[in-house]
C-alpha cells in the first residue's frame, strides 16, 4: 500500500504521464495549426474569461480558433496553474483526439450544437469511459467503469470535449464531521484562486476553483447540500442546483437519492443554462427522471427580461450576521429598489425542533443504501467494495487517507439499518414537509416569481486540523426539497468573492435562469458603473 510520502509522488507521476500522452499528440498537431500560436493564446486567454459559450461558438464557426486550439490553450491553463490550486485530478489523455474529432466534424459541416468544441471538468464522481472515477479515494484509484455517466454522454453528444476530472472533498464530504472542503486523498487540498489560504469550500471543489481560474470553459458539480452552491459562490461563479431528477444521477458515486444532483458551474448564466439543457434527459437508470415528470421540450436558455417584470422575496441568510456582506446585502436592495422592482423582504424559515438532527440522520440511512448499490453495480472488482470494506480501507490506510480528519460519518452511516426504517421514514417525510411547504408557502403566498439570498459567507482560511469554520448559507431548504438553486456572483468582501441565491420551485428552471440573468444584468452594470467612478 502506498506510505504517506507516496500522495504527492503518485499525483505528481499521473499527471506526469498523462500529459506526456497529451504532449505527443500536441506535436504531432502542430504540423496542421496554421494560427500564431502566442497571439492566439493571447486573444483565447481574453476570449474565454469574457465570453460566453454562444459567443465562442460564433468565433470558432468564424475559423478564429479551432476545437484543438481551445482545448490545447486549457491543458496549458490546466499545466500553469494547477500545482498552486490542486484543482484537477487528471487531464483527460484523449482530450486532443476528441478535439480532432469534433474538427474534423467541423470541415464537414457537423454542428453537434453550441456545446461543440467546448472544454469541460468533470467533478472526479462522475464517470467517464476513458478515465477512472476516485470520488478522490485511493480505494477506488483504478476505477475504470469504462462507461460514461448518462450526463457525460448527454455532453458528449452535445459535442463537449470532456477535458478532466476535477478534484473534490473526498467522497462529496461525506466521511468525517471534520473535514477539510476540497480535500482528497488523491488530489491533495484544492484551493481559492482569489486567495490559495481560503477555502474553496465543496464538495465541488475543483470544479469551482477551476471555472473560477479558467482551466475550463465550465465544470459539472455535484450537490447533496450546498456542494455546487458554496462553491460557486466562494469562488465567484454561477452554479446551478437544478430540481432533483431534471439531470440523470446513473454513473454517479451517490450519497442521497432524495437529495443528489449534477450541476453547472460556468462564468455566465446564460452559459449555465444552455449546459443544463443538453444534460437533462429522461434516463431508465433514474427513475427521478421521469419523462411524466419533466418537460424537457421547455428552453432554459434565458431571454432578456428586465428585472421589473419580476417579483422577489428576500430570504435572510445568517451570512449576513457579517457586518460586510449585510451591506453588500443592503446594497443589492437599493440597486433593486432603484429598479422598480418589487420586493419583499425578511423572508425567514422556523424549523421545527429536531430539524437539523433529522436532516442528518437522513443521509446517513441514504448513504449506506445508496452507497453499497452503486459500488455492488461496479462492471470491475470494485464491485466487491461495500461501506463496511471502505471504512475497513481508510483504517489499514490511516496515513495516507486520514491524515488530517477521519472517518466518523462513514462509521454512524454503517450502523443505519435499511431504508423500510420507521425511523428514516418519518424523519424523512417530516424534512420533506417542512422544506417543501415552507417554499411553497413562501413564493405562492407572496405571488413570488423566486427568493433571493446572500448565498454563504466569504471564503475561511483553510484548516485541516480543526476542519471547516462555515458561516452561514441557505442551501438546505433547497437542497432537502430537491428544489433548485442558483447562485451568481453579487461582489466582494476583502477581496473574497460573495454569491446571492435564487431559489424556488420545482421544475421552475427556465423562470429561475430569466431572473438570474436579469440580476447579472444588473450587477454587472452596477459594478461598471463604481469602477468608473472611483477612477
Amino acid at each position: 500500500m502506498p506510505t504517506p510520502s507516496t500522495q504527492n509522488h503518485f499525483f505528481a507521476r499521473s499527471v506526469s504521464v498523462f500529459i506526456s500522452a497529451i504532449l505527443i499528440s500536441f506535436l504531432s498537431a502542430c504540423a496542421t495549426v496554421t494560427h500564431d500560436k502566442p497571439a492566439l493564446h493571447t486573444s483565447l486567454e481574453q476570449w474565454t474569461s469574457t465570453e460566453t459559450i454562444e459567443q465562442l461558438h460564433q468565433r470558432l464557426l468564424n475559423n478564429e480558433f479551432s476545437v484543438t486550439d481551445l482545448t490545447e490553450f486549457y491543458i496549458h491553463q490546466i499545466e500553469t496553474k494547477n500545482p498552486q490550486l490542486s484543482s484537477v485530478i487528471l487531464i483527460n489523455p484523449d482530450a486532443l483526439t476528441i478535439a480532432k474529432q469534433l474538427d474534423q466534424e467541423l470541415t464537414q459541416g457537423k454542428i453537434r450544437s453550441k456545446l461543440h468544441g467546448m472544454p469541460i471538468l468533470l467533478k472526479d464522481n462522475i464517470e467517464t469511459q476513458d478515465m477512472p472515477t476516485t470520488a478522490g479515494s485511493f480505494a477506488l484509484k483504478d476505477n475504470h467503469t469504462r462507461r460514461d455517466a448518462t450526463i457525460t454522454k448527454d455532453l458528449r453528444t452535445a459535442g463537449a470535449v470532456i477535458l478532466g476530472k476535477a478534484n473534490l472533498s473526498e467522497w462529496a464530504n461525506i466521511r468525517s464531521e471534520r473535514s477539510s472542503s476540497g480535500w482528497s486523498a488523491i488530489g491533495g487540498q484544492t484551493r481559492n484562486p482569489h486567495d490559495p489560504s481560503r477555502t474553496p469550500c465543496g464538495s465541488s471543489s475543483g470544479s469551482g476553483a477551476s471555472v473560477a481560474a479558467n482551466m475550463a470553459i465550465a465544470a459539472i458539480g455535484t450537490e447533496t447540500n450546498g456542494s455546487i452552491t458554496c462553491p460557486a459562490a466562494v469562488n465567484g461563479v454561477v452554479g446551478v442546483k437544478p430540481t432533483v431528477g431534471l439531470a440523470s444521477r446513473f454513473g454517479i458515486v451517490p450519497i442521497s437519492h432524495t437529495q443528489d444532483t449534477a450541476g453547472p458551474m460556468t462564468k455566465f448564466v446564460a452559459d449555465a443554462a444552455l449546459i443544463l439543457q443538453h444534460m437533462s434527459s429522461a434516463d431508465e437508470l433514474d427513475s427521478a427522471t421521469s419523462a411524466r415528470v419533466f418537460d424537457r421540450s421547455v428552453n432554459l436558455v434565458p431571454t432578456t427580461k428586465p428585472l421589473d417584470q419580476f417579483k422577489l422575496g428576500m430570504f435572510h441568510s445568517s451570512a449576513t450576521n457579517h457586518e460586510q456582506v449585510k451591506a453588500l446585502e443592503q446594497q443589492l436592495i437599493e440597486w433593486l429598489e432603484q429598479q422598480q422592482v418589487s420586493l419583499v423582504k425578511d423572508l425567514k424559515t422556523s424549523p421545527y425542533s429536531g430539524f437539523w438532527n433529522d436532516t442528518y440522520q437522513v443521509l446517513l440511512f441514504e448513504l449506506k443504501h445508496d452507497l453499497n448499490q452503486y459500488l455492488g453495480g461496479l462492471p470491475n472488482q470494485y464491485n466487491a467494495l461495500t461501506l463496511e470494506k471502505l471504512i475497513e480501507f481508510n483504517e489499514n490506510n490511516k496515513a495516507i487517507e486520514m491524515p488530517y480528519f477521519q472517518q466518523e460519518i462513514f462509521e454512524k452511516a454503517q450502523q443505519k439499518d435499511d431504508l423500510d426504517s420507521q425511523e428514516y421514514q418519518t424523519a424523512l417525510k417530516k424534512i420533506r414537509e417542512e422544506t417543501r411547504n415552507t417554499l411553497q408557502s413562501m413564493i405562492n403566498e407572496n405571488k413570488l416569481d423566486a427568493l433571493t439570498a446572500i448565498t454563504r459567507g466569504p471564503a475561511w482560511k483553510i484548516d485541516r486540523v480543526n476542519g471547516d469554520n462555515a458561516n452561514g448559507g441557505v442551501s438546505t431548504y433547497s437542497a432537502v426539497s430537491g428544489y433548485p438553486h442558483i447562485t451568481i456572483p453579487l461582489g466582494k468582501v476583502h477581496g473574497l468573492p460573495i454569491g446571492v441565491s435564487i431559489m424556488g420551485l420545482p421544475h421552475q428552471e427556465a423562470k429561475l435562469f430569466e431572473v438570474a440573468q436579469a440580476l447579472e444584468s444588473l450587477i454587472q452594470q452596477q459594478s461598471m458603473l463604481s469602477k468608473n467612478d472611483s477612477e
